[in-house]
């Protein structure tokens, strides 16, 4: 967990929401020199801080409007800090809460040096990092169909297995081997869906290969060069990493990929784990992903999972496999040296 503590003279605590806004501006002693509720307007939030421009700090909370507001502070070269949204627990537990108290306490945590950072992402790969999230939603939702099919087959035993249906081709007298005409209807509902979505995911992919134009094309070389990661994938972890230098160990990065259970342990006695939703998911879904793709044709990395599943199991061991390969990225990118699938398996 990363805190700000540099010193101000102004620390500036926002309460953000989409069409409304709370400002409370603190001076260095802790006096509040400014507490408004303001419109979602460039113009009108620079006019209201402007008496405080000498050396203010802003400091909003993490989620979904945030965009805007960095974007203008870094255009006005206002110092800019992104709460992370996890840890602001403070701002989260008082006995009443508003956006005027939410706003005050933003602001006390700025000024006490206690609010925990969140990575603010840099304005030129966002667009693309967003485009290739959504296109990362939408092939989750058509793999959601294609198990729902493959469960339907399992449900009613069709004796036959009904194939890899992600290929079109494979698709073909499916809804002819279900007898009953509601399950019938149900699977060409899915197949119509599914359908729909290849053309879109298809074009989506095209594009965000022709635009991804801001990042290390070394990089991008380095990832492609893991056997399991293709040219979207590589592009998924490329802009969700954006630049390993902002990780300091790779026990940093592995922990913000989600491949580590962090333990949770009080005085001697362990309690399980905890943070699980701290980190990356996009991350940790391309990572396992990446350890699913990495097994397919490659007998070497099968008989390692084999070792892996003998001593921890399937799942596990697949688990493992991920762990390892966000490892072995972290030092490839550092190091800026391709994959060596000899010295990963430690062959």
């Amino acid at each position: 967990m990363r805190f700000y503590t540099k010193q101000h003279k102004f620390y500036c605590g926002i309460d953000l929401h989409a069409k409304k806004m709370y400002l409370c501006i603190l001076d260095e002693t802790g006096e509040i020199k400014l507490h408004r509720n303001i419109n979602t307007d460039p113009d009108v939030f620079l006019r209201a801080i402007q008496p405080f421009r000498e050396d203010v700090v802003v400091a909003v909370e993490c989620m979904f409007t945030w965009y805007w507001i960095a974007d203008l502070c870094t255009k006005e070269n206002i110092p800019f800090v992104l709460g992370h949204a996890l840890y602001m627990k403070a701002i989260h537990g008082g006995k009443a809460k508003n956006d005027k108290i939410d706003s005050h306490k933003i602001a006390v945590l700025l000024r006490g040096g206690m609010i925990p950072q969140a990575y603010t992402y840099p304005q030129k790969m966002r667009a693309t990092r967003d485009l290739l999230r959504r296109r990362n939603h939408l092939v989750r939702k058509r793999a959601e169909l294609y198990t729902h099919i493959q469960n339907t087959r399992s449900q009613y035993n069709l004796p036959e297995p009904l194939g890899g249906i992600s290929k079109p081709q494979n698709r073909r007298g499916i809804i002819e081997r279900f007898e009953d005409i509601s399950v019938q209807h149900m699977l060409a509902a899915d197949l119509a869906v599914i359908t729909a979505y290849d053309p879109i995911i298809e074009k989506m992919e095209r594009d965000i290969i022709k635009m991804a134009k801001h990042h290390d094309p070394v990089v991008h070389a380095l990832l492609n060069s893991v056997p399991g990661i293709g040219p979207i994938l590589s592009l998924v972890i490329l802009y969700e990493i954006e630049n390993i230098k902002r990780f300091p160990s790779v026990q940093d990065f592995v922990s913000y990929c989600r491949l580590i259970k962090c333990a949770k342990e009080s005085n001697g006695k362990k309690y399980g784990s905890s943070g699980k939703k701290i980190g990356n998911a996009h991350l940790k879904w391309a990572f396992s992903e990446a350890a699913v793709i990495f097994l397919k044709g490659n007998e070497q990395g099968k008989k390692y999972l084999d070792r892996l599943t003998a001593k921890h199991g399937k799942g596990k061991a697949l688990s493992i496999l991920a762990h390892k390969l966000g490892r072995a990225v972290y030092f490839m990118l550092k190091n800026k040296k391709p994959f060596d699938q000899d010295k990963f398996l430690g062959l």
